[in-house]
């Protein structure tokens, strides 16, 4: 599996370097997968966090270039430790050790190689928590299609509809193209939510859609795909955490938060279209204080 970076292509960028050989393409990623934190994560959906936590393990670098990413520390600036595959292997181990609910590989898609040789070893002492797959969405359907009967939930962010705003605030081309398709076949993969008797999450697909100042109408067509297309066979998060970090100041527009009014509308227009299945946010999560610490612990 490690062999297809000699020629990169697990994300729609193409780059095509060779990786094996320490060429490094759009995200930056090296050989080695680059971790930067490893936690018992407690603000993630209910049913994903529970009361333990759940096992997040940080990758850096991003194949996206979020103007107004919270993350941009490990996504641009590059923080973060390269560690073995056996490694990782033992972290998702530690993780189910220190009694996660799940294995949340939070920003993945650039390392999948890596990761699904680490699941095979660790699965083979003794890993038996569900898999997490919390990505931009911004994937290759081949990327996606390898790692069936490994992810047990996927957690795609649905950022935009219209290719204006993928391109302008995440340098993305094609967004909703690439997206859609990989849902799709996350889908296809996983099937209905089902859940725990305690309400954990066991496998299926939870969309997030985090809103952005002045895009209620682009979050209305990303909500009419999600149930047009789905219907019950997801549930939807819909999130008012946008907080203006890293260079959303360059672009006015968005260097505020969402105003509480037209969330609270977004959200009854969701209920509205028949959206019954999904999680919403409180105020009080736009704050900095929400980002987490990059300090390399766990690693």
């Amino acid at each position: 599996m490690i062999s297809i970076l000699s020629e990169c292509k697990l994300c729609p960028r193409n780059c095509n370097v060779n990786r094996l050989n320490n060429e490094k393409g759009f995200c930056m990623a090296s050989i080695n997968p680059k971790v930067a934190r490893v936690s018992l994560h407690h603000f993630e959906e209910p049913c994903i966090s529970g009361t333990s936590g759940s096992g997040t393990v940080f990758f850096s670098e991003c194949n996206l270039s979020c103007v107004f990413c919270q993350n941009h520390s490990i996504s641009e600036n590059h923080v973060g430790k390269e560690i073995s595959i056996k490694r990782l292997s033992e972290i998702f181990l530690e993780q189910q050790e220190r009694g996660a609910h799940n294995i949340n590989l939070v920003t993945p898609t650039h390392y999948v190689p890596q990761i699904i040789e680490a699941l095979d070893i660790a699965k083979a002492n003794g890993l038996c928590l569900p898999i997490i797959y919390n990505t931009s969405s911004y994937e290759s359907l081949e990327t996606i299609k390898s790692l069936k009967g490994y992810i047990d939930i996927y957690l795609p962010d649905l950022k935009y509809y219209n290719d204006k705003f993928a391109i302008k605030y995440s340098n993305a081309p094609n967004y909703f193209k690439y997206a859609s398709l990989a849902i799709e076949e996350m889908v296809n993969q996983t099937g209905k939510c089902e859940f725990y008797e305690n309400g954990i999450i066991r496998k299926g697909v939870i969309i997030r859609h985090m809103m952005l100042p002045g895009l209620l109408f682009d979050s209305k067509k990303i909500i009419d795909y999600i149930y047009n297309k789905f219907k019950d066979l997801v549930y939807v998060s819909i999130m008012n955490q946008y907080t203006p970090l890293n260079k959303a100041k360059d672009y006015p527009e968005i260097n505020k938060p969402v105003n509480p009014k037209i969330y609270e509308s977004f959200v009854d227009y969701c209920i509205s279209i028949g959206i019954t299945q999904g999680f919403i946010q409180e105020e009080g999560t736009v704050k900095e204080s929400f980002v987490p610490k990059f300090d390399m612990r766990g690693v």
